[in-house]
């Protein structure tokens, strides 16, 4: 897989430049990888005319590096042969992975907002609710 380019698009910005190549590598629709990501980062964004990513936060590649890895574990790689010829299906609102290498199908969980960090001191937030 191609590394991630990332770039700054003014100060609270970031494209990423390459989303639409790393989409169709991965075999997977822009819209699921889109929310995808912007769960796991906890921000919110779009994909702009040029077919990247544009999202709220400054972000590297080594930020987005795990985002990948994680998204290729748990929606493109088959459980059974870890083969990477998938795609994803969705039957009764179930997604399933469906491996076209080996015909083994697995669920696989929908895409839910991920970590939320904890941007304030812990000192203070608990002194406001005590």
């Amino acid at each position: 897989m191609v590394p991630p380019q990332m770039a700054r698009v003014g100060t609270k910005k970031t494209l990423f430049v390459n989303f639409s190549t790393i989409c169709s590598q991965l075999n997977r629709d822009q819209a699921h990888l889109t929310t995808y990501i912007l769960a796991e980062l906890g921000t919110q964004g779009s994909i702009d005319a040029s077919g990247g990513l544009l999202f709220k936060g400054r972000y590297q590649s080594k930020h987005m590096e795990p985002v990948l890895r994680n998204y290729c574990r748990n929606y493109v790689l088959c459980v059974t042969c870890q083969s990477s010829d998938t795609e994803l299906c969705k039957d009764s609102r179930l997604l399933f992975l469906h491996c076209r290498r080996c015909g083994s199908r697995t669920t696989v969980k929908n895409v839910t907002s991920g970590f939320q960090a904890v941007t304030a001191r812990r000192a203070a937030l608990r002194a406001k609710t005590q």
